[in-house]
């Protein structure tokens, strides 16, 4: 029986979260922050400032606070040179020379100390397609694997110096599918009508995201048409455009949700702010019709968060341990190389023999990890420390459990299966930041050994606090007693939004500092 979704969207001036429910249980949350909008998808103006051939990669000056890293396998290459066909791609010091300028997509956001990762093989995602303008590559079956290109055959925007990359003499653009679309002839189905909607003069590729499928010819036309004017639009503006000018911004976290997450199977997007709704119904209409009736507005007494314990799941991601129903649980550890999951019994004995004990908790563990991963966005290489078992079936099932539970997810996981030390290998693809590294920041009180929320952080947790706090409660005055950080947050980059919310519940709100209070902690003292 098809399982059903809901996506639950909470906005405000400062923050938006998004969170996927699967038969009523979180499988997702996804947070953006005014001040912290990713970066992942824009399309930038960057000045090559240094080439590295020993590394084969090069430093991108693109107006971000570090420079940004762009590898050979990330820059766009034709695969012919002077009518013969490369074997393969040139050096990147002779296709790249300091001071060129180039366009430039952020693949990865900044993270740490290392500057975001930088493509110049462009994408543009629609509703149901991405179009890759510059790629001309032999035509497969697999959407999601995009081999290395290069880029000898390069043209100069002459009015602003900007490199762009030519396109072959080929006719017609090229159709890739999605792999989650497996029917051979729905694939083969959906490529011919592609072709028969999109002009034999376009150049590029158009991937069939998942979600066409089931869309209409009129739906996908439009989708191309869109897409090849957004690209128009880009070249335009790179015209005047100087380094570190953003050309392309990706969609705002509630856009990309309704673009992204809602299928077949979503029931309702609950949208806890009715100043949004109107917006996203008119984003709706514009790309996907068909969702605006599961569009709803959510009124209560109670915030749409607490009201379903999504609080108490975020709280729960940014812990170590997570205890299974069972008794036992997973010890969860983020480093800057990988993530281990180690998983232990605990206290479950209720197993016909110790062996069997074992099984149970490790298949639990197995379904358990798969949503972790999903609500954590754990990413980069994951090494599973399940319970040792001897038993070589067991093994199996327990890897096809957690295959089972991976499924679900939309980013691309690979399992290399057990080792011979009896761990589970398997990545995930990256793409932002972690929820923790997101929401939290190295303690100063423990060198860094573990994590407390940011001033930001608390100050958020204390505006929502105080408005859930104020449809319950009617005092003179709110007031707020915290560290010195968080006082001064309030009183400077978050003062706007403390004087909204005082506007909002009509109750002053005074702020006191406390310096024994420790990282995080706070009170909110009624009068």
């Amino acid at each position: 029986m098809p399982f059903s979704e809901e996506i639950f969207l909470q906005a405000t001036p400062y923050e938006a979260r998004a969170v996927r429910l699967i038969q009523g249980v979180v499988q997702e949350i996804e947070i953006e922050r005014a001040a912290q909008r990713g970066l992942v998808g824009n399309i930038v103006v960057g000045r090559v400032v240094r080439v590295l051939p020993g590394m084969q990669a090069a430093f991108v000056e693109a107006g971000f606070a570090r420079t940004g890293f762009l590898h050979a396998a990330d820059i766009w290459q034709t695969r012919v040179d002077e009518g013969r066909v490369l074997d393969a791609p040139r050096p990147i010091e002779k296709v790249l020379y300091e001071g060129q300028q180039l366009l430039v997509q952020v693949m990865k956001d900044p993270l740490g100390s290392k500057g975001a990762r930088l493509t110049t093989q462009i994408s543009i995602a629609g509703r149901f397609l991405v179009y890759l303008p510059y790629d001309t590559r032999p035509e497969s079956d697999d959407a999601e694997h995009r081999p290395p290109l290069t880029q000898e055959n390069t043209g100069v925007n002459r009015e602003s110096g900007i490199v762009i990359s030519s396109l072959s003499a080929r006719s017609g653009p090229r159709i890739g599918i999605s792999q989650r679309i497996e029917d051979p002839l729905v694939r083969e189905a959906l490529r011919s009508r592609l072709l028969s909607l999109s002009p034999e003069d376009k150049q590029g590729t158009l991937i069939a995201r998942t979600q066409a499928e089931d869309a209409s010819d009129e739906a996908l036309a439009n989708d191309i048409a869109y897409l090849r004017q957004r690209w128009r639009d880009i070249l335009t503006a790179s015209r005047d455009a100087s380094v570190g000018t953003a050309l392309y911004r990706e969609l705002n976290l509630a856009q990309r949700v309704l673009r992204d997450w809602v299928s077949d199977r979503t029931v309702r997007v609950l949208v806890d702010d009715p100043y949004k709704i109107d917006g996203l119904r008119h984003f709706a209409q514009q790309y996907m019709p068909g969702v605006i009736d599961r569009i709803a507005n959510f009124s209560g007494d109670r915030p749409l968060f607490e009201m379903h314990n999504i609080e108490q799941e975020i709280e729960g991601a940014l812990k170590r341990r997570v205890d299974l129903k069972s008794g036992g649980y997973l010890i969860i550890d983020q480093t800057e190389a990988l993530t281990t999951i180690d998983v232990n019994t605990g206290g479950y004995v209720s197993g016909r023999s110790f062996a069997d004990t074992i099984f149970k908790t490790n298949l639990e563990a197995a379904h358990a990890i798969g949503r972790q991963l999903r609500l954590r966005n754990l990413a980069g290489m994951i090494l599973v420390d399940f319970i040792d078992m001897q038993d070589a079936d067991h093994k199996l099932q327990v890897q096809q459990e957690l295959e089972a539970a991976l499924a679900l997810d939309r980013t691309r996981v690979r399992i290399s299966g057990f080792t011979s030390l009896g761990l589970v290998e398997l990545t995930r693809k990256r793409t932002r930041e972690a929820l923790a590294r997101q929401l939290t920041h190295a303690c100063p009180a423990c060198d860094g050994q573990g994590r407390v929320k940011t001033a930001q952080t608390v100050c958020y947790e204390i505006l929502r606090e105080i408005a859930r706090m104020a449809r319950q409660f009617h005092p003179k005055e709110f007031r707020v007693v915290s560290g010195p950080e968080v006082i001064e947050r309030f009183l400077e980059e978050e003062a706007g939004f403390l004087n909204s919310l005082m506007d909002e519940i009509g109750k002053p709100i005074s702020l006191s500092v406390e310096g024994e209070y420790a990282p995080g902690g706070y009170d909110i003292v009624l009068l």
